[in-house]
């Protein structure tokens, strides 16, 4: 029986569609300018990263492979309750990753799926929903962008342009298996 038991549960977690944990981080005392996944297998179909996060700048925004060329492109629909704003910028250095409140108070909360990750076939695709609340008068924006290089993603960085990554702030990523 164990012999079955074992090759369902081997199975099961591998299976088609499951979230596996590649890396977390909790930011400790002081705060961080920069969040890092590095040395990202290329095992997965998908990527995924869930994050509590606040930067007093209040923008955090990200990029792969350290690449810091105008080879991204970054897209938004915000909407607090009362209006909504959509726009989109092209040539540019990184994507957002999420919006907080400067409050130093109010955390986001952020999932950010990054398609395709490791094909060398295309180029990158990424969608990041983000909220918060401030007692009524938060917001919540749909980010979407791309990154216009075939590479496949081995690492990642997360950061506020001109601040720190508050302490308490976690981030967690994963892996999606293939549908």
């Amino acid at each position: 029986m164990s012999g079955i038991l074992g090759a369902l549960l081997a199975s099961y977690a591998a299976a088609a569609g499951d979230y596996e944990s590649i890396a977390t981080v909790t930011v400790g005392s002081g705060g961080t300018s920069t969040v890092s996944f590095t040395s990202i297998p290329n095992t997965y179909t998908h990527l995924q990263i869930r994050a509590t996060a606040q930067a007093s700048a209040s923008d955090i925004f990200m990029r792969f492979n350290s690449d810091t060329t105008t080879s991204y492109a970054k897209h938004y629909l915000y909407g607090n309750g009362s209006t909504a704003t959509a726009n989109g910028y092209n040539n540019q250095d990184l994507i957002s990753f999420a919006y907080t409140t400067a409050s130093g108070s109010v955390f986001s909360g952020n999932v950010c799926d990054i398609l395709d990750y490791a094909n060398t076939n295309k180029n990158k695709t990424v969608r990041v929903l983000n909220g918060w609340d401030s007692n009524g008068s938060g917001g919540i924006i749909l980010w979407s962008g791309a990154w216009f290089k075939t590479d496949a993603i081995t690492s990642i960085s997360i950061f506020p342009p001109s601040s720190v990554i508050a302490q308490y702030s976690h981030f967690a990523l994963y892996g999606i298996k293939s549908a």
